[in-house]
C-alpha cells in the first residue's frame, strides 16, 4: 500500500513499453534499474505479480514514474502529431511563438522520411515556408525551403503509396464486409509496403492492417505470424511508438491467435489491448470477453465486462454498444445467471429497440434467445420473434457471411417444445446446413456450441444430428 501510487502507474504499462525504456535507459544507479527491470517482467507476466520492494526509498520510484512518463512522452507520435496540428494552427492564424519557432527549426534540421507523420510534418513545413516567404526572412526560408526540396521525391512517393492503399481498401473492405469481389491481388504490394523501412510508418502501419484483413478474407493465418513477430520487434525499439498504436496491435494478435484456437495466447494480448483506454477500449473489452468465453474462462469474461460497463454507458458508439450487451447477456448465461441476463436484455431492448435493430439486431437476439431457450420460455421466445418480425429479417440477413440460422432455429425448436410437432424436420435442417459447410469451416464450433446449449432440453436434436455426420465420416470441430 505504500507504493500504490507507483503500482498502479506500472499497472498501465506495456511489454513493449518496458522493453523500450531498458533499451534507452543509462542508469547508474542499480536500484533503480531493479525496479525498472521487475517492473518489466510484471508488465510481460500478467498472470503473475512480484510485489515491489517497500524497503527501497519512495523517492526513488517517484523519479523512476517521472522519467519513465517523460520518456514515452518524448517518444509517442501521437503526441507529435498534436504538436505538428498545433504549429500548423498557429502558423496559419499568425499565433506562432518564438520561442515554437525555434524549436520547429530544431525538428526540421533532425527530421527523417521514416518518422510515423512524415506526411504531416512535410505539409507543416511547406505553411511554415509561406509564413516565412511573405515575411522576407529569406535566410530562415531557405532553411525550409531545403528541408522540403530534400525530401519532395519521398513525400510524393509517401503521397502516392497512401492513395494506393485507399484503392486496396475498397476491394478489402468490399470482400471482408460482403463476401463478394477479390483482395488477394493485393497481398505482394502490402507486404512490399509493410516491410519497407525507407517509408514512413504511417503508410506501413496501414499496410499491415490491410495485410492483415486479405489473409482474414483467405483464412491464411500463418503469414501473419512472421508479420507480427517483425512488428513486434520493432515497437520494441520504440520505433512508430503510441499507447494507440501498441493497444491495437495487441488486438490484432488476439484476433490471430483466436483463429487458431490458442484461446490463452489470445487472451494474454487482449488483457493487454484494455490496459488503456482510448476510442477502441469498449471495441477491445468485446474482443476480449468472447476470447474468455471460448476458453471457458466465465467467471474472468464476467469481470472483464462488469469493469467496463461504466464506460459503455457514457459511449455514443451503438455498434460497440449493442456488441458489448450481446456478450455480457452470454457472460451472464455463462456464469448461469439466467434470470439476471433475460431482464437486462428485455430492458435494454425497450429502451434501445431502433439502436439494436440498425447495428447489431442478429448478434443481439442471438444471445437473448439462447437465455430464453435455456429457461423453457418458449412462449415468449416467439412472441419476441413475431413483435420484431425476425424471422422476415434473417431471410435478409442470410447474404452474410458470417451468417448462422440460429435465430429460425431457437424459434422451431420453441414451437416442437410447445406443439411436439416438426423436430425431424428441425433436425434434417441442420443437418443439411452442417454437411454443405467444408470441414475447416470456423462455422462448425460455433455450430457444436449450439448443439450442446440445446442438449438438454432437446437432446434428440444432438443425438440424431451428431450421429447422423459420425455415419457420413464428418465431426463437428471443436
Amino acid at each position: 500500500m505504500r507504493l500504490r501510487t507507483f503500482t498502479d502507474f506500472a499497472a498501465t504499462l506495456l511489454p513493449q513499453e518496458t522493453a523500450y525504456l531498458l533499451s534507452v535507459q543509462k542508469f547508474g544507479d542499480q536500484v533503480k534499474l531493479s525496479i525498472l527491470e521487475r517492473l518489466h517482467e510484471n508488465c510481460r507476466n500478467i498472470d503473475v505479480f512480484v510485489p515491489y520492494d517497500e524497503e527501497i526509498d519512495k523517492r526513488k520510484y517517484s523519479s523512476l514514474k517521472n522519467w519513465i512518463a517523460e520518456r514515452l512522452r518524448e517518444n509517442d507520435v501521437d503526441i507529435q502529431f498534436e504538436w505538428m496540428n498545433e504549429m500548423e494552427r498557429k502558423i496559419i492564424t499568425d499565433a506562432i511563438e518564438p520561442e515554437e519557432e525555434r524549436l520547429l527549426f530544431r525538428t526540421i534540421r533532425n527530421f527523417q522520411p521514416t518518422h510515423f507523420f512524415f506526411i504531416k510534418f512535410y505539409e507543416l513545413a511547406q505553411a511554415f515556408r509561406h509564413f516565412l516567404l511573405i515575411r522576407l526572412r529569406r535566410d530562415e526560408h531557405r532553411v525550409v525551403n531545403d528541408f522540403l526540396i530534400q525530401h519532395q521525391a519521398q513525400y510524393e512517393r509517401s503521397k502516392q503509396t497512401y492513395e494506393q492503399l485507399h484503392q486496396a481498401t475498397l476491394d478489402i473492405v468490399q470482400q471482408y464486409a460482403t463476401g463478394s469481389g477479390e483482395s488477394i491481388q493485393w497481398q505482394k504490394w502490402l507486404a512490399e509496403t509493410f516491410y519497407d523501412e525507407t517509408l514512413d510508418g504511417l503508410n506501413r502501419y496501414f499496410a499491415l492492417i490491410r495485410l492483415i484483413f486479405v489473409n482474414l478474407n483467405y483464412g491464411r493465418y500463418t503469414p501473419l505470424l512472421e508479420n507480427f513477430e517483425y512488428w513486434d520487434k520493432v515497437l520494441e525499439r520504440g520505433q512508430y511508438y503510441s499507447k494507440r498504436v501498441l493497444t491495437n496491435y495487441y488486438s490484432q494478435r488476439l484476433l490471430l491467435h483466436s483463429k487458431f484456437k490458442d484461446y490463452e495466447k489470445a487472451a494474454y494480448y487482449g488483457y493487454l489491448s484494455v490496459r488503456s483506454k482510448n476510442s477502441d477500449y469498449i471495441f477491445y473489452i468485446n474482443n476480449l470477453a468472447a476470447v474468455l468465453l471460448r476458453a471457458k474462462r466465465y467467471p474472468a469474461a464476467l469481470e472483464v465486462m462488469k469493469a467496463a460497463y461504466p464506460d459503455v454507458k457514457n459511449t455514443r458508439n451503438f455498434h460497440n454498444k449493442i456488441g458489448f450487451v450481446a456478450f455480457y447477456i452470454k457472460c451472464l448465461y455463462a456464469n448461469r445467471q439466467f434470470k439476471n441476463a433475460e431482464s437486462y436484455a428485455a430492458t435494454f431492448l425497450k429502451a434501445y429497440a431502433k439502436e439494436v435493430f440498425e447495428y447489431r439486431w442478429h448478434l443481439f437476439f442471438s444471445a437473448y434467445f439462447e437465455v430464453l431457450f435455456r429457461q423453457g420460455k418458449f412462449v415468449k421466445l416467439m412472441a419476441v420473434a413475431q413483435q420484431y418480425r425476425l424471422l422476415e429479417r434473417d431471410v435478409e440477413y442470410r447474404k452474410k457471411s458470417t451468417y448462422l440460422p440460429v435465430i429460425p432455429w431457437y424459434h422451431d425448436l420453441a414451437n416442437y417444445r410447445e406443439s411436439g410437432k416438426g423436430l425431424q424436420t428441425i433436425a434434417n435442417g441442420i443437418l443439411q446446413y452442417i454437411l454443405e459447410l467444408p470441414p475447416d469451416s470456423e462455422k462448425l464450433p460455433l455450430l457444436w456450441e449450439f448443439l450442446e446449449e440445446v442438449r438438454e432440453l432437446v437432446p434428440d436434436i444432438h443425438r440424431f444430428v451428431v450421429g447422423r455426420l459420425h455415419e457420413k465420416g464428418r465431426t463437428l470441430a471443436h
